[in-house]
């Protein structure tokens, strides 16, 4: 059985990958600072220690390991871009010179396939409705974006035919929260439902599951289908006031929608090369079902 260990497997993306590698067969390790609670999984999980330090010989946690996920990502709570609070060389050492060192490690111990999830914030400031290509040239505004980008370089390097490896480049991920937590949409849900103002927001949105469905095709996926080592996973682009429509439909509330965002403005990310591996994102029929489970 093959082995995948997943760096921040109990964060909220990390947990949807742990559960749909399982899934899938796998022999799931989840790597992290402490182990998840009693039941956070749907079923018993190895775990072993794993810090973003680079400081600290982790060589134990890649042990047989066959491929390596890499979704940690140490930020002040609640927070990706600006998540380096007022410690920006702390957030730069763990999260660029932390991971490099993970890379080196599974290099170094054989692991086979190494994925590392970016973010779409390396695009950074691009012209009003340009689409977002792989090889469109990045301009990161935030830290966040900055070292996500210069760790997809760093890991690029460390690739060659024994360690092959990829950058998922990320959009806004929704779906079920995991145990004792509240999903991302639930500040939004409650303000409509209390009748507060909100401002019209747009934003491109994937499920869960689905980025979990991308990390596994990099892994099963031939190496000659690898002709490209960084994929954007991006799936439907919505506006909240688009979001509380649903809403609005499932709960029968009278309080007004927000206005509409200009979407023609937005910068969409192309997701041809994840698709061209067989990639089938649930699209609007999943955000509407998990819309009216989120309610429930």
């Amino acid at each position: 059985m093959t082995r995948v260990l997943v760096s921040g497997g109990t964060g909220f993306v990390g947990r949807f990958i742990v559960e749909h590698l399982m899934a899938g067969g796998y022999d799931v390790v989840v790597g992290g600072r402490t182990p998840p609670a009693p039941a956070f999984f749907s079923r018993p999980v190895a775990f072993v220690s794993l810090a973003l330090d680079p400081d600290i010989d982790q060589r134990v946690a890649f042990r047989d390991v066959d491929h390596f996920v890499h979704a940690a990502f140490q930020h002040v709570a609640g927070r990706y871009r600006g998540g380096e609070g007022d410690d920006p060389q702390g957030f730069r050492r763990s999260n660029l010179d932390g991971s490099v060192s993970l890379f080196q490690t599974a290099r170094d111990h054989g692991v086979k396939r190494c994925v590392f999830l970016s973010s779409r914030a390396v695009y950074g400031d691009q012209p009003s409705g340009a689409g977002l290509f792989e090889d469109t040239p990045c301009h990161p505004e935030s830290l966040y974006g900055a070292l996500k980008l210069e760790a997809e370089s760093e890991l690029a390097k460390l690739g060659n035919d024994e360690f092959a490896t990829v950058s998922l480049r990320v959009t806004g991920v929704y779906g079920p929260s995991g145990k004792g937590a509240t999903h991302k949409w639930q500040p939004l849900f409650d303000d409509y439902l209390s009748g507060r103002p909100i401002a019209p927001r747009a934003g491109t949105e994937v499920h869960g599951d689905d980025v979990a469905a991308a990390v596994r095709l990099t892994l099963e996926a031939p190496l000659a289908h690898l002709t490209s080592r960084v994929f954007n996973v991006s799936d439907v682009l919505v506006d909240n006031s688009a979001i509380l429509a649903m809403v609005q439909d499932i709960t029968g509330s009278k309080h007004a929608l927000p206005g509409l965002a200009t979407l023609i403005a937005f910068n969409a990310m192309n997701t041809e090369k994840i698709r061209a591996l067989g990639w089938q994102p649930g699209g609007l029929e999943r955000l509407q079902a998990t819309v009216r489970s989120l309610l429930a």
